[in-house]
C-alpha cells in the first residue's frame, strides 16, 4: 500500500476514530492518550511521545486545529498549520492515530475516547490534568512524562527570530 495513504488512514475525525477504538479494546489492548498542538514538532516532543506510547498498545494523539493552537499560545502560532502538524505525527510509527479538537481543552475528546492511560508532561500535577477524573473514575491511569531540557518550541522560534 501507498505509504501516503497510510499515513492519511491515521488521521481520523472523532466518528471514525470509534470503530478502532472498540476493535482494540475488544483485543485487550491498552489505549493511551494525549494531546497538545505538535507546533515545530522536536526531540522533545518525539522523546514525549515515544515514551507514552510506551505506556501501553495504541497512542491516540489529540492535534489541537490552528485556531485553537491559536487562541492557546497566541498571535503567530501555530507555525506550522495543521494539516501539516497532523501529518508529522501520524508519520511516527508509534502514533496509531491523530485526531483534531477545536476547543479550548480535550476534555470531551477524552470522554468520548475514554483511555486507559492518560498522559501529560510532568509540567502538570494529577489533578491540574484536563481529563484525569474521567480516566481515574473508570479505573484508569493518568501519568507524567518528565521533558528534555532545552527543547520547546518557543526556544526554536525565539532562535529563529534572534537570527
Amino acid at each position: 500500500m501507498d505509504n501516503l495513504i497510510l499515513l492519511q488512514n491515521k488521521i481520523l475525525p472523532l466518528e471514525k476514530l470509534m470503530p478502532f477504538l472498540s476493535i482494540w479494546r475488544f483485543k485487550d489492548q491498552k489505549i493511551v492518550f494525549t494531546n497538545g498542538c505538535f507546533d515545530l514538532l522536536h526531540l522533545g516532543h518525539i522523546d514525549y511521545l515515544a515514551k507514552a506510547a510506551d505506556l501501553g498498545n495504541k497512542l491516540v494523539v489529540g492535534l489541537n486545529t490552528d485556531s485553537s493552537t491559536a487562541r492557546l499560545k497566541g498571535a503567530g502560532r501555530p507555525i506550522t498549520n495543521e494539516k501539516s502538524r497532523a501529518n508529522l505525527l501520524a508519520a511516527l510509527f508509534f502514533v496509531d492515530a491523530v485526531v483534531l479538537f477545536d476547543e479550548e481543552t480535550p476534555y470531551n475528546l477524552i470522554k468520548k475516547i475514554a483511555p486507559d492511560v492518560l498522559v501529560k508532561g510532568a509540567d502538570y500535577t494529577v489533578d491540574k490534568i484536563v481529563g484525569s477524573d474521567i480516566v481515574l473514575a473508570r479505573g484508569g491511569e493518568v501519568k507524567t512524562i518528565e521533558y528534555i531540557d532545552g527543547y520547546s518550541t518557543s526556544a526554536i522560534e525565539q532562535k529563529i527570530r534572534n537570527s
